[in-house]
């Protein structure tokens, strides 16, 4: 099942894709795709529900992210084996994680800001994992219980604030704007192991990542397991999972988003985003 939100920012109304994609309306049986809501069981009870009798929505309206209120958005660098080789970092031995600012999140198609004074700005493609039910110090086998379903994340960072600016890397991946998600949130039942889906990003046509899934050093499941080992992970929350190679800072030499530039990415089964690149209006 595909879930998502449509609408104004801050005024989306529940919705879903059809099997034959049809956009339906959910908005008399679920009031929010939130955290709470997936907690309470709503994937199951929509589930039970006679798709073909929900209202038919035959405009193109905006999409927000799939999960409204998310509680906390946890990312992992350097998990695919050859990103890291493309940064010329060693391979971790456990997982590297940070928080991005839930500040950052915005729909799959809105414009992404380049914060004044940035000439770094770059462009991640990433698998998210939507965290269904909470999840503390769970053990490996029992991780996909906990996983609502996977959506895309744009993990926008400003390499100059990540890099050279001390400190931690929240600095270079919290930027508002910086956390595209969606544009669906696909259920388990859909997409039951996402270990092998092909996915890419484009900048103004031009493909830049080219990857996929099996190249991950930990898995999706691993890394609920893992980070529940060290904060509660709640329903809601999201989990963005690593980036493939052909990161900006990667290339020779280095190329970094410019107002103007649009982004188009997408992971196999999942969708799609663009975005354009718009410079801070001050």
């Amino acid at each position: 099942m595909k879930l998502l939100r449509i609408g104004a920012p801050d005024h989306e109304l529940p919705a879903l894709i059809d099997d034959t994609g049809v956009l339906r309306d959910l908005s008399q049986h679920v009031a929010h795709i939130d955290g709470a809501w997936l907690a309470a069981g709503g994937i199951a009870q929509v589930q039970q529900l006679k798709i073909e009798d929900l209202p038919r929505i035959d405009s193109s309206p905006r999409v927000g992210c799939p999960v409204a209120r998310v509680g906390k958005m946890i990312c992992v660098g350097l998990n695919y084996r050859d990103h890291a080789a493309e940064t010329g970092q060693p391979v971790p031995g456990e997982p590297i994680i940070f928080m991005k600012a839930t500040s950052a999140i915005q729909g799959p198609n809105d414009a992404v800001v380049i914060p004044s004074g940035s000439v770094k700005t770059d462009w991640e493609v990433e698998l998210a994992v939507v965290i269904g039910r909470r999840a503390r110090r769970i053990r490996h086998d029992q991780a996909l219980d906990h996983i609502a379903g996977y959506c895309i994340a744009n993990d926008v960072s400003e390499r100059e604030y990540q890099l050279e600016r001390g400190g931690q890397w929240v600095k270079g991946k919290s930027c508002d704007t910086f956390g595209p998600l969606g544009p669906w949130l696909v259920t388990p039942d859909e997409l039951p192991n996402p270990v092998h889906l092909r996915m890419w990003l484009e900048v103004n046509g031009e493909r830049f990542q080219n990857g996929s899934t099996r190249t991950m050093i930990f898995d999706a499941p691993f890394l609920v397991h893992y980070i529940s080992q060290f904060m509660t992970l709640e329903a809601g929350d999201v989990i963005s999972t690593g980036t493939p190679p052909g990161v900006g800072m990667g290339l020779k030499p280095p190329r970094f988003l410019r107002a103007g530039d649009v982004m188009t990415l997408g992971i196999e089964g999942l969708g799609r985003q663009q975005q354009r690149v718009v410079a801070e209006a001050l």
